[in-house]
């Protein structure tokens, strides 16, 4: 409570992560989705890896740790997509600062899915962008396409490369 007027005051923190997983290059680019299974938030919803950071990581460990759980997947390379999404969260009243990571894997890579999801689609960029729930997520996958599409940051990559 904010004792100056007696309301709950809102905390912002970075506790989030979201993780983009592609493969391929130019037209052969491919973004993994995954369907959110019964029982679990959203569900039925396609979404891209999300995830909390744990005390003490990073958001990059926390991103590699997500993508392991939720995909089985490990990445090749990993890249910062130079985004912060912000997200309110009701039930706590808190603000999350979402850090955007975006995973290369190998081009014959295939998701072993975890408990939360039911069902993985490699999809074109476009297709991926019609396919999520979430407007944030078709919005950073324009970014990733254009930063990242032919399969590198280009002049960026030594900013962005982690």
């Amino acid at each position: 409570m904010d004792p100056a007027d007696g309301s709950a005051s809102t905390g912002v923190r970075v506790s989030l992560i979201d993780l983009y997983v592609l493969r391929g290059a130019g037209a052969a680019l491919r973004c993994l989705v995954l369907r959110r299974a019964s029982g679990t938030r959203c569900t039925g919803a396609w979404e891209v890896v999300h995830g909390h950071i744990e005390p003490g990581e990073t958001p990059a460990e926390a991103a590699v740790r997500e993508m392991a759980e939720e995909t089985g997947l490990v990445p090749a390379r990993l890249f910062n997509v130079s985004r912060v999404e912000a997200f309110y969260q009701h039930r706590t009243n808190e603000v999350a600062l979402v850090p955007v990571f975006a995973a290369f894997v190998d081009t014959a890579a295939e998701a072993s899915l975890g408990p939360e999801h039911d069902a993985a689609e490699w999809l074109t960029p476009d297709d991926a962008r019609a396919r999520v729930a979430w407007p944030r997520e078709a919005r950073a996958i324009e970014d990733i396409v254009r930063v990242l599409g032919t399969g590198s940051a280009g002049v960026i990559a030594d900013v962005l490369e982690i």
